[in-house]
């Protein structure tokens, strides 16, 4: 706790012996002056009591308690292959921990997934041994009796044996844009969260994975220019809204008998598999079954002899389950395999649940008009479960543990804001994450019972930083709609705040399901562009409007079949009730948004004309139709059984309304948000005679970034904003 004390202390202390400097948008994006840092490579030891993180091609092993002094796993310098050393881009280790897998030389390809090359280096001999040949590899994992190396390749899998270097190839049908086995195919990937898509069994004996059939999808391509004289397309599959999906079927592998069995996920092929996982029983492998529509879930159990399936938990809503805020895993098998914890949202709130194995109810393990955020483990032998959640606001995340019974709930965080933690094997120790909305990252390890043991980072030289600039608080405020709503905000004035005067607002928003913007968090980058606005007298708010997290079931879900219609209500009573304080400019009123937040900016500018003068949107969806089913189905239903919610709410039918400056922005190799979005937009710009600014940036994806990109797009929409706001 002292060590917080001091570190406030600090930040205090920086706001009042704070210079009059100006922040530059190069102190943002290009020299690190504001970097918020974390801690890489973090990984719990088996042990419970050791930890490892990597730095600079290294890997450390520390001590949760005893010791801050790290021990050198293994470095870079110590890799030599065909003689040239090796860089280390991830890592993991063998259940025994005498071996690491390494990855080097790593390209991404969407979201979630890489290739690279892989290798095994063996801890006590010091040696190191390519996976296999060839081409890059995707998603290495060892066997849990650490013998073996899986890896997909070229759409299928292998199996490599260490000791005897034997390659087996376990599938042989994979072929680019038709079947995918071991990986993902692309909307999975993105909208249910998971890349790798195959999974080894406790036994090391058999390996479950997904085979996705994308022969009936249809393909999306963009133009990848790489200053060549010829543009080459690249080209994927991608299923939009109301078209078809890969045939998903889960097959079992027998690594002894090299036979392959199909489980038994039921006789529809239109429906999802968005999580499969073995619970601790060898034989026994669990699979999460959805409908299309995503509002029925069945969880199933699966006989690894022979393929057979019995369902033992169903849950059914009246408008869409949400697989996602449940995290990754969805279910936890307890080690004694006798029960399971799943969190859902039945009594209007996300909580935890305990299950026997036949999927009768046990009991509620958390209660209240409140969601968890996330499930972080479980003390086993304590019957302890761990978990975050957003009791007290949807702004804050604090951390709580509570027996399996639902009794003795315990408040383990005490500091107002948010904590991120990541807890060792066994639960004793866990790595917080912390920040504020005006403070960086506090990096500390701390014992089960919330005591601190010693601090890994507290970001000073980002302190220090801040120190030499004018700097003005974020503050986090509710305000009412009309119609009674209220609503989580932040604002950050600027400094010396003239009260007689009347200032431009610039409005920030994502505004979509699944994410909140108004969070007593620490914004990195964005912080600081925030602030070098109000450095020159801009207003910047951030509202976040129904259809967001952390505030139950109804204000979440109340967008269902509507997106975009009271999102912009929402900012548009944010716009009103900028109006009407005294020391707002109500004709200059300016939003931004990426992605969601590009769709909601545009509507704004169009549906919501009479309120902003201005919108920026990068990557924005402009009509639903455009965007992929998973996601756009579970919130929208299909265009075909909901025209009318895909039509009111898209800017492309607005266009006629625009009357303020729009700015356009775009990477022509977004694979996620396609340019054909944009390229439509403009097209109804066009017809309406509606002048606007675009701005695209040539083979850069949804992210737009790599290189001088960020620094030049902050820079265009910073002057766009000085121009015309």
């Amino acid at each position: 706790m002292k060590s917080l004390i001091i570190y406030f202390s600090i930040l205090l202390v920086s706001n009042i012996n704070a210079q009059t400097k100006e922040i530059t948008l190069e102190d943002i994006w290009s020299t690190g002056k504001f970097k918020n840092n974390t801690i890489n490579g973090l990984l719990s030891m088996k042990d419970g009591i050791h930890y490892s993180t990597m730095k600079n091609d290294t890997v450390f092993r520390f001590s949760y308690e005893k010791s801050s002094i790290p021990e050198v796993i293994i470095c870079k310098s110590k890799l030599l292959v065909n003689g040239e050393n090796i860089g280390i881009d991830n890592y993991k280790f063998s259940a025994d921990e005498k071996k690491i897998l390494i990855a080097s030389n790593t390209e991404n390809i969407y979201r979630r997934s890489t290739r690279e090359n892989y290798y095994v280096y063996d801890i006590n001999t010091k040696s190191i041994m390519p996976v296999t040949s060839g081409e890059k590899q995707m998603h290495a994992t060892f066997s849990p009796d650490g013998n073996k190396v899986a890896f997909v390749r070229s759409n299928n899998i292998f199996i490599k044996d260490i000791a005897s270097s034997a390659e087996t190839q376990v599938t042989s049908d994979g072929l680019q844009n038709n079947i995918i086995n071991g990986a993902s195919d692309w909307v999975h990937e993105e909208e249910f969260g998971f890349s790798i898509a195959y999974y080894w069994s406790p036994d090391s004996k058999k390996i479950a994975y997904y085979k996705f059939d994308e022969r009936k999808v249809k393909e999306f391509s963009f133009d990848e220019f790489n200053n060549k004289l010829y543009p080459t397309a690249y080209k994927f599959k991608y299923p939009k809204a109301g078209e078809d999906n890969s045939i998903v079927t889960i097959h079992l592998y027998d690594v002894l008998t090299a036979s392959d069995k199909l489980i038994d996920i039921g006789t529809n092929t239109d429906q999802y598999i968005p999580r499969v996982k073995w619970t601790a029983d060898a034989n026994t492998l669990s699979l999460v079954r959805m409908n299309r529509k995503q509002n029925n879930l069945n969880l199933l159990l699966a006989n690894a002899s022979n393929g057979e399936t019995k369902i033992i938990y169903s849950e059914t809503s009246n408008t869409y389950i949400d697989i996602n805020a449940t995290g990754s895993e969805y279910v936890y098998f307890t080690e004694d395999n006798k029960n399971f914890i799943i969190m859902n949202e039945k009594d209007g709130f996300n909580h935890l649940y305990l299950y026997d194995m036949k999927g009768g109810l046990l009991n509620q393990i958390t209660k209240g008009d409140w969601d968890v955020v996330n499930f972080n483990g479980i003390d086993e032998n304590k019957k302890t479960v761990f978990y975050t959640a957003s009791e007290n606001t949807a702004t804050e995340k604090d951390i709580y543990s509570i027996q399996l019974d639902g009794k003795g709930k315990k408040k383990i965080s005490v500091e107002k804001g948010t904590h991120k933690p990541e807890f060792s094997s066994g639960m004793k120790y866990y790595i917080n994450t912390f920040s504020t909305a005006n403070t960086p990252n506090l990096i500390a390890i701390y014992n089960a019972e919330g005591q601190q043991i010693r601090i890994l980072e507290n970001n000073k030289a980002l302190i220090k930083n801040m120190q030499l600039f004018d700097l003005s608080k974020k503050e986090l405020f509710l305000f009412k709609t009309k119609d009674n709503v209220e609503l989580n905000a932040w604002m950050i004035k600027p400094l010396n705040f003239d009260t007689t005067k009347k200032h431009p607002v610039f409005l920030v928003f994502y505004g979509g399901p699944g994410r909140n913007m108004v969070n007593n968090s620490f914004d990195g980058k964005d912080y600081f562009w925030h602030q070098s606005l109000a450095q020159k007298g801009y207003i910047i708010m951030c509202v976040d409007n129904r259809g967001t997290m952390y505030r139950g079931e109804s204000f979440k879900k109340c967008t269902y079949k509507k997106l975009g219609n009271l999102e912009v209500a929402d900012q548009i009573e944010a716009a009103k009730y900028l109006s009407n304080l005294s020391y707002v400019d109500k004709n200059r009123i300016g939003t931004f948004g990426w992605s969601y937040g590009g769709y909601l900016s545009s509507l704004c500018i169009t549906k919501g004309a009479n309120y902003f003068k201005l919108a920026i949107a990068v990557a924005p969806v402009t009509n639903w139709r455009y965007y992929d089913n998973i996601y756009t189905e579970r919130f929208m239903s299909t265009p075909q059984e909901n025209k009318d919610g895909y039509d009111n709410n898209s800017p492309i039918n607005f266009v006629n309304e625009l009357k303020g400056k729009y700015l356009l922005i775009h990477g022509s190799a977004d694979d996620n948000v396609h340019y054909q979005n944009s390229m439509e937009m403009i097209s109804a710009l066009v017809k309406a005679n509606k002048q606007f600014d675009l701005f695209i940036y040539p083979d850069k994806n949804h992210g737009v970034s790599g290189g001088n990109t960020r620094l030049h797009l902050y820079t265009k929409m910073t002057n766009f904003i000085l121009g015309n706001l």
